[in-house]
């Protein structure tokens, strides 16, 4: 009999425990009034576009998160294309996250100021997940694409980038 109630007790322990963890380690980085703030790397030779052969980049964010599971975010770069700074990039967006699994949906405008006068306002998408490694710290990889509406398209991009994010409390 013995055996049996310590086997419930431990049982008790172990759900209450994993509540525990599902409650403090998966639902709360998403709540709202935390803020965002975080650092990629675009491109890693892996984005095609018409016009350049190798483009990478670098970019900061910040954000808040205005609801549960969504974040208001601006971000600011810099990008390299033919191993030479190309352009410099403003961008503010938003992204939806989905809770149960970590994936996150993105949308953001992002206007670019590159050399020779070129300027473009360029709409896009990105879908990626964010890995806790801790209860604020992430790592966040994530395709995107980027749509030029110029005369021709060759400006328009898609690519992979690999971010780091922290989220803090209000």
């Amino acid at each position: 009999m013995k055996k049996i109630a310590m086997m419930i007790v431990a049982l008790a322990m172990t759900v209450a425990a994993q509540a525990q963890y599902t409650y403090q380690y998966k639902t709360t980085p998403y709540h709202s009034d935390k803020y965002f703030i975080g650092a990629s790397l675009t491109g890693l030779d892996l984005s095609y576009s018409g016009s350049e052969k190798f483009k990478a980049g670098v970019a900061a964010q910040v954000g808040y998160m205005v609801f549960d599971n969504v974040l208001v975010m601006a971000e600011a770069g810099m990008n390299y294309s033919d191993e030479k700074l190309n352009s410099f990039n403003l961008a503010a967006g938003g992204r939806y996250y989905i809770e149960q699994n970590g994936i996150f949906l993105g949308a953001k405008l992002n206007y670019v100021h590159g050399y020779k006068s070129y300027n473009d306002i360029l709409p896009g998408v990105e879908v990626g997940y964010s890995f806790f490694l801790s209860r604020t710290v992430t790592i966040e990889p994530s395709i995107y694409y980027n749509q030029s509406f110029k005369k021709h398209s060759d400006f328009s991009n898609v690519g992979f980038k690999i971010g780091f994010g922290i989220y803090l409390n209000d």
